[in-house]
């Protein structure tokens, strides 16, 4: 029988950060993670800053930190369009820290100044995207 494939597809200002055929995908959206496989019901929904789960057709698992943004999900296509995203498996656990660390005084030096609330939100997200970044490559091991 074969394998019921579906194409997942990461985007980010910078370009194409993944393309694939995989057999499912588990994403973080506003409502909360959703499973996607091939045939699932069309959808739009609001990504949150979290790790994506990548099954591609040889059960081998990657995951993908991701930034907010939104997905839309067709029978064939699941397409992610996000601020940032990268693959996990790929970085190095000093790098994710030191990122994290200097995201957080980002954003306490914002909250301690005259930022106005989008300044605000765009260093929040930054810090959520490092944290889902940590966590994201604590699960590749």
């Amino acid at each position: 029988m074969a394998k019921s494939l579906i194409r997942l597809e990461i985007v980010t200002p910078g370009g194409v950060v993944y393309s694939e055929e995989v057999e499912h995908a588990v994403i973080p959206t506003a409502n909360g993670k959703i499973d996607i496989l091939q045939h699932h019901a069309p959808l739009i929904d609001r990504l949150v800053p979290a790790d994506v789960k990548v099954v591609d057709r040889d059960k081998k698992v990657d995951y993908l930190a991701i930034g907010s943004g939104f997905v839309e999900v067709y029978a064939e296509k699941i397409y992610i369009i996000t601020d940032q995203a990268i693959l996990v498996n790929e970085d190095d656990d000093a790098e994710i820290e030191e990122a994290i660390k200097r995201a957080e005084e980002a954003l306490e030096k914002g909250k301690n100044s005259n930022f106005d609330e989008a300044q605000l939100q765009v260093l929040e997200a930054a810090a959520k995207f490092e944290q889902a970044r940590k966590l994201a490559k604590g699960k590749t091991r």
